[in-house]
């Protein structure tokens, strides 16, 4: 008898909130109080928005998310960690997640909640989904891919390739996979492409 699809959420398709976008926008700059909004889209297309507020005056800083989830209102705070740098540059931030307690650097709206990925059942990432070919085909030839991509990353504005003069460990790691990519032959991945593996 055949095995009924499941048809998981994805992850990767979810509304997200990521700690590294919040400092970057200032909201969790020291003691102040900051509100905004965050906006969502996908292919010019508007997918979704919540107001926020942060608050790093007191001793427990938080962000305060409000929106409506299918028309019912939602506003409830996520609090927030940190932990000094081991670069000795600041402080590194986290949220607590409101249902799981665990620190992370991104939420997940599942269900009109933004939370820790492990405070959902039966959601997986995108490439947990990919067919036995598909991963392989990412595995033998997912280096020559990525090439453009990899090669965005090193170009980026305020991409720090060297810290105290020497290389950093993610520009090594770009390198390595433009290197990895550059030496796949492009006449196997022609082949490929044709008559399969």
């Amino acid at each position: 008898m055949p095995k009924f699809p499941t048809f998981p959420i994805i992850y990767d398709s979810t509304l997200q909130i990521n700690i590294s976008d919040l400092k970057k926008w200032g909201y969790l700059n020291p003691g102040i109080i900051k509100s905004g909004v965050l906006s969502w889209s996908s292919r010019g297309t508007k997918t979704g928005s919540i107001s926020i507020e942060s608050n790093t005056t007191g001793e427990q800083p938080y962000i305060e998310l409000t929106y409506k989830f299918e028309e019912t209102p939602r506003k409830y705070k996520v609090f927030l960690t940190s932990t000094p740098s081991n670069l000795n540059k600041g402080v590194l931030w986290f949220f607590v997640c409101p249902r799981t307690g665990k620190h992370c650097r991104k939420l997940y709206s599942v269900n009109g909640y933004f939370l820790h990925r492990e405070a959902f059942n039966g959601c997986m990432y995108d490439c947990q989904t990919q067919s036995k070919y598909y991963r392989y085909l990412d595995k033998n030839f997912g280096a020559y891919f990525d090439l453009d991509k990899q090669h965005e990353k090193l170009n980026k504005k305020h991409f720090k390739k060297t810290y105290a003069g020497k290389p950093t460990k993610k520009y090594l790691r770009i390198k390595e996979q433009i290197n990895k990519g550059r030496a796949i032959p492009i006449d196997r991945i022609e082949l490929l492409m044709i008559f399969g593996k």
